[in-house]
């Protein structure tokens, strides 16, 4: 298979798959006589697996690890769930900062009058200052 086949059946783009090859995440593909690349499906399933794994979450050094893992026909089942529950708490200590933020920000929001005044809490409380800077 070429690049372009590639690209149609992981949903990848040629750059996104370039990138991949040139950070060392697959498998180097054969080159033909004419110095294209020639993928094969081991190259399909690494590539599937690093675009699914991307849209989870995972960091390019995590796909890299689950890329040898796939590789790897001793690994444990047990430790790629590991890796995944590691990944799912570090998900979920965003959220937890996440909804923090939200939570402050819906807060500085309530205290804004949110009309024509220059007058804004939201402004005053972010920058640590006073309202209208006659402190």
């Amino acid at each position: 298979m070429n690049i372009s086949d590639v690209a149609k059946k992981t949903g990848l783009t040629s750059k996104a798959i370039r990138f991949y090859e040139q950070k060392g995440l697959v498998t180097p593909p054969a080159r033909s006589e004419n110095g294209y690349r020639s993928y094969a499906r081991k190259h399909l399933e690494e590539l599937t697996l690093l675009s699914q794994a991307r849209q989870v979450g995972f960091t390019l050094e995590e796909c890299r690890e689950l890329v040898g893992l796939f590789n790897n026909p001793d690994r444990h089942s047990a430790d790629v769930k590991a890796y995944t529950l590691q990944k799912v708490a570090e998900i979920e200590a965003h959220i937890t900062a996440l909804q923090a933020m939200r939570d402050r920000l819906m807060s500085l929001a309530a205290d804004c009058p949110g009309d024509d005044s220059a007058e804004c809490p939201i402004i005053d409380t972010l920058s640590g200052g006073c309202p209208h800077h006659h402190c």
